[in-house]
């Protein structure tokens, strides 16, 4: 796999077969705010979020390929799916589906953002597929229609259509932009345990009635007003998530302790199992020698209309 340069959104050139490859970066996403505004008649709950595009990302390259009856997705983590299962086949599959185009592909993809994590990484490698195939094809679709289509196979693939800040509503598919309402150089750091629970199980555990009471637009106009607080940085899957998962609430609690003095915002992201340190990016020592814990830090993350994400420079 080709190395991924930070000034460009992605880089082209031939793979072994002779086919055209090009490498992408595929990111990864937080929630500054979560708020469930209601359940469904259809069991889904529609939401209002402020999504955030954020560095943690994978690497994933692609070519056309020879074969005129499938796709061929590799990937050394043995954990992750290769049939259509995987969200990057059933983007592959979506995007024939609305063009017509019978092409196939190849696809490497290299895993660093961990499963299970609230942190959208098998959307990202989903909308990754989906901008990279019509690369490959000639762009013979429009950004606002691969954003529109993705929201036929995943809630939060649409995010990764945005420029980096989104106002998203719905399930997740309604896709506003918005300017970052903290600046890009924001400190943060991401701790996740190793267990976790399934989305279903958590939304399934959700009380309505215990929701926060807090307008999401109210939300975002302190966030770009204040910055990142307690007060803001809502997320009302956190209650459930806990109720089921204890451990997840004690964590949350050590690292507010671990980091008081660094001024950060601690927060579950998404349905979880990770827990956002906004305002630091140094791991607490705790968490340092718990080999039990993935730790990473990162950034947010923007990108103009027509490139693709790359990752930041620190």
């Amino acid at each position: 796999m080709a190395s991924l340069s930070s000034s460009s959104s992605s880089t082209m050139q031939q793979n072994p077969d002779g086919f055209a490859q090009i490498d992408l970066f595929s990111p990864s996403k937080i929630n500054l705010f979560l708020r469930i505004v209601r359940r469904r008649e259809d069991g889904y709950h529609d939401l209002a979020s402020l999504f955030h595009v954020i560095d943690l990302g994978d690497e994933m390259s692609f070519a056309k390929s020879s074969s005129e009856t499938k796709d061929t997705l590799v990937c050394e983590d043995a954990s992750i799916p290769l049939d259509e299962s995987n969200l990057v086949i059933k983007a592959l599959n979506l995007f024939r589906a609305k063009t017509g185009i019978k092409q196939y592909f190849w696809v490497e993809l290299k895993k660093t953002v961990p499963s299970g994590a609230g942190l959208g990484g098998g959307s990202g490698n989903a909308a990754t597929a989906l901008y990279a195939a019509n690369k490959l094809c000639g762009d013979v679709a429009t950004e606002e229609e691969l954003l529109e289509w993705s929201g036929d196979i995943g809630s939060d693939i649409s995010v990764f259509f945005s420029t980096g800040a989104a106002y998203c509503t719905g399930r997740g598919e309604i896709v506003e932009d918005v300017e970052p309402p903290l600046p890009l150089t924001t400190k943060m750091c991401l701790v996740k345990p190793s267990i976790g629970l399934s989305t279903p199980t958590i939304f399934k555990a959700l009380d309505l009635d215990k929701r926060s009471k807090a307008e999401p637009l109210d939300l975002l106009k302190s966030l770009n007003a204040d910055g990142c607080t307690y007060e803001n940085a809502i997320n009302d899957l956190e209650r459930p998530a806990f109720s089921k998962l204890p451990e997840l609430g004690e964590l949350k609690d050590k690292l507010i302790d671990a980091t008081k003095e660094d001024g950060a915002v601690v927060f579950m992201s998404g349905s979880g199992s990770t827990i956002v340190l906004l305002g630091t990016d140094t791991v607490p020592k705790f968490a340092m020698e718990d080999d039990d814990l993935f730790k990473s830090k990162a950034r947010l993350i923007s990108r103009k209309k027509g490139e693709w994400f790359v990752p930041s420079n620190v």
